[in-house]
């Protein structure tokens, strides 16, 4: 991107990383604490990015022991040292607990190992204990100094050359922990392992009439313990910051057996390992399986997960908020002063954001606390704004209340799908029908897209028809490209025939520009003034309005392991590179965040225009690279990015250029990206953004209750979507004039920004805007 890009902050000077400089600074980074999926990410990123301004980064190996121990411990890295680590789950460098840091005697050792070395910044990566421990060092350093200048150990111009201490944190846990940020490093991985084996235990537990009760990890936080829940539908789940009332093992047994009556053949409860009761007594899964053994005689089995959770390859997600925050890091060390207090580089939305440590420290505790002294709604409220939001959802999703206690509106609401199938979609439809049903109105839904609907594929669909479906790929009510442009009549005469009063698109840039249609039709066909809401599914990532879709997580996933094996067969080989095509349409989305993700040399998109003078420094590039230990490559391209430089030309080239230095393969992933279960991020992300979809119609409607009001305004036909750090429901009428329709993308992409990233770790040199970075925020408590 270039330096006069108008996406700057209107009226601020541009800030860009060659402005700054780590030349002679020395940057040493561990990781400390329980090991997380991503941390290598994270080291890689803070290798390759301190190299890169020109820093010398060190390793410290094993945690704060190795920093006690010094010698061998402490290491320079190189370029080359970080490499083929980003699918490696785990901590090349080692993390250990350490008592010897815990006394002052420890953290002089420390010290004076530090200096040895010149090493004045610290990245640290683990969780509250590690990074606490941290910052405590940083405020005794200058004592520390003095003390070992009064031992003989340093002289004077030491004392003075390397009088303060910078330290940035990162957080890596898996079980998302930590107070101020959205996702710690490790938890969507651990989501991943949960998930692969709830889908396993299904298919056994189904066979056989089966409850099963699973332990997942989470001692003082029931994160994927509750997150797991929303995303396979279990019947109950036990989180520590929110114990079942008194009187729990009753409604839990009622609850299971009427799901029993309903035709469920099996029972899944979800137990965090930290669960209590009320009174602050452990609930364990042994005690849960005795209780539905006693009380139901239902065949129950125990399945507990252990260190599966933390083991396995970092998730596509992991690994690029890890890269991000380790580049974040290495920017906030280098713009850090001696005032500056040691902060945390974390996750907001989409925006990565810096945290003064202690804050977030002492909110983390302040969770403890209130569970200690059994106020469970602060609890909720201090763990912030995504876990109170999902207990919110697991409750109204997972307990139906008697048809006499629900009140209804006589409402008609219709769920459909439009455009290609992608993962997550199924959950996002279950979720609005038991929303919609929880709210009073009756749920249709409309089975193969605009052309079922025009044809009158419409059925009445009930709680019980969605149980099951959070976990299935593609789409179940089915779903077609066509827009509705050309059947308007037939579907204005099914909305009078089935009287329907609202309607949910869930799909593509197909549910986008039929929106848009239906929106247009308003005048014509009175049937069409309803509250009309999109919620975008597709794997291109490339509706208006929204950051992210459902469906796209999952696509990278399966790009990123795509990449991981055929990464693993090119060093077998070595001196080979791969080219590698991914869909998308225009939308370079996939190809540049697989990029990232998978480590690759290039990734080429139709938003960034490349020439043959780009290709040739790539192949360039490529041949340097191969000089090295790194004998491979591993190339990108989205579908579309170019009409003439197609995969081939691309593959033909680079076999040409590359004689006697490399030899080349090319592979087109195709409709794979598509299938497949969702990961759990598409689960989640599709449950929680269609019930909030549900919850706008259910508001528009109430509006309208007894006023027989025509929905004719703008805001009465919106796109929910995520946007920077809030879910936001835009008017189709104002997207129009953001929208590429010719290239069916947005004009203005968030993620192009990261695009200089994935250059930089893969070596190339690229102008990187940073002026979003540098402001210190504050960690705000949210209220319920």
């Amino acid at each position: 991107m270039d330096a006069d890009d108008s996406r700057a902050p209107k009226g601020s000077l541009r800030k860009f990383l060659e402005h700054l400089s780590g030349a002679g600074k020395a940057i040493g980074v561990l990781t400390s604490g329980g090991d997380a999926q991503g941390m290598n990410a994270a080291v890689r990123a803070v290798v390759r990015m301190g190299i890169y301004v020109g820093a010398k980064v060190y390793f410290i190996y094993e945690g704060y022991q190795g920093m006690v121990d010094g010698g061998a411990n402490i290491a320079e890295a190189d370029w080359e040292s970080v490499s083929s680590i980003l699918q490696v789950g785990g901590t090349i460098i080692g993390s250990a607990r350490c008592q010897a840091f815990r006394t002052r005697e420890g953290r002089l050792k420390a010290a004076c190992n530090l200096l040895q070395r010149g090493i004045t910044n610290l990245c640290v990566i683990g969780g509250d204990g590690s990074l606490t421990g941290a910052n405590l060092f940083r405020k005794e350093w200058s004592g520390l100094l003095e003390e070992l200048a009064r031992n003989g150990q340093i002289d004077k111009e030491a004392v003075q050359k390397y009088a303060y201490l910078n330290v940035v944190g990162m957080v890596g846990s898996i079980d998302n922990d930590f107070c101020g940020t959205d996702m710690t490093i490790g938890t969507d991985s651990a989501l991943h392992r949960i998930i692969e084996v709830i889908d396993a235990i299904m298919t056994t537990a189904q066979s056989h009439q089966r409850t099963f009760v699973l332990e997942v990890m989470g001692r003082h936080c029931g994160y994927l313990a509750l997150v797991s829940a929303l995303a396979c539908g279990a019947d109950w789940v036990f989180l520590p910051e929110s114990p079942p009332e008194e009187g729990w093992e009753e409604q839990m047994c009622v609850k299971l057996s009427e799901n029993r009556a309903r035709k469920k053949r099996l029972n899944i409860i979800i137990v965090a390992e930290g669960a209590i009761d009320t009174q602050n007594k452990p609930i364990t899964s042994e005690k849960i399986k005795e209780l539905v053994v006693t009380q139901l005689g239902y065949d129950t089995r125990v399945t507990i997960l252990g260190h599966v959770q933390r083991g396995g390859t970092p998730s596509a997600f992991d690994r690029i908020l890890a890269s991000r925050m380790g580049v974040e890091a290495v920017i906030a060390l280098l713009e850090a002063t001696p005032d500056t207090p040691a902060c945390v580089v974390s996750l907001n939305g989409n925006h990565a954001v810096r945290l003064p440590l202690m804050e977030c420290v002492q909110m983390t505790q302040d969770v403890q606390k209130a569970m200690d002294e059994r106020r469970f709604q602060d609890a909720v409220r201090l763990r912030g704004r995504s876990f109170a939001g999902n207990l919110n959802t697991y409750k109204r999703l997972a307990i139906k209340l008697p048809d006499d206690q629900i009140p209804k509106t006589n409402c008609n609401v219709a769920v459909i799908n439009v455009g290609a199938p992608a993962a997550g979609m199924n959950a996002a439809v279950r979720s609005a029908v038991r929303v919609g049903i929880a709210d009073g109105h009756r749920m249709l839904a409309i089975y193969d897209g605009f052309d079922g609907f025009a044809k009158g594929q419409i059925k009445e669909i009930g709680w019980t028809d969605v149980g099951g479906w959070t976990g299935q790929g593609g789409s179940i009510l089915g779903t077609k490209r066509v827009l509705p442009g050309k059947y308007l009549e037939e579907i204005a005469t099914q909305m009078r025939a089935h009287s329907i009063n609202a309607l949910l698109i869930i799909g593509g840039f197909e549910a986008y520009l039929g929106l848009l249609e239906l929106s247009a039709a308003r005048e014509k066909h009175e049937e069409f003034c309803v509250p009309m809401v999109m919620v975008p599914a597709t794997v291109s990532n490339n509706v208006p309005g929204s950051d992210f879709s459902i469906g796209a997580d999952t696509a990278l996933n399966t790009i990123t392991d795509t990449c991981d094996r055929i990464k693993q067969s090119a060093s077998g080989t070595k001196r080979r590179v791969f080219i590698i095509e991914t869909m998308g349409g225009y939308c370079g989305y996939l190809a540049n965040m697989g990029g990232l993700a998978a480590g690759a040399d290039a990734a080429y998109i139709f938003e960034e225009p490349f020439d043959i003078r780009d290709l040739q420094s790539n192949v360039e590039h490529l041949t340097e690279k191969m000089k090295t230990t790194i004998q491979r490559g591993l190339v990108l391209r989205n579908e579309s990015c170019s009409e003439n430089y197609t995969t081939d030309f691309i593959y033909q080239l680079y076999s040409e250029e590359g004689k006697g230095v490399f030899d080349c393969r090319k592979n087109v992933l195709g409709h794979m990206q598509q299938g497949g279960a969702p990961s759990p991020f598409d689960r989640n992300f599709g449950t929680k953004i269609s019930a909030r979809a549900m919850e706008w119609i259910t508001a528009k409607l109430k509006e309208a209750r007894g006023r027989g009001k025509k929905f004719t305004t703008d805001d009465s036909v919106c796109v929910l979507g995520i946007s920077k750090r809030n879910v936001i429901f835009q008017p189709v009428a104002e997207l129009k004039q953001q929208t590429d329709f010719e290239h069916r993308i947005p004009k203005e992409q968030w993620w192009l920004k990261l695009r200089p990233l994935m250059k930089i770790l893969a070596k190339y040199k690229a102008s990187y805007d940073v002026s979003d970075s540098g402001q210190l925020e504050h960690v705000q408590p949210w209220s319920v």
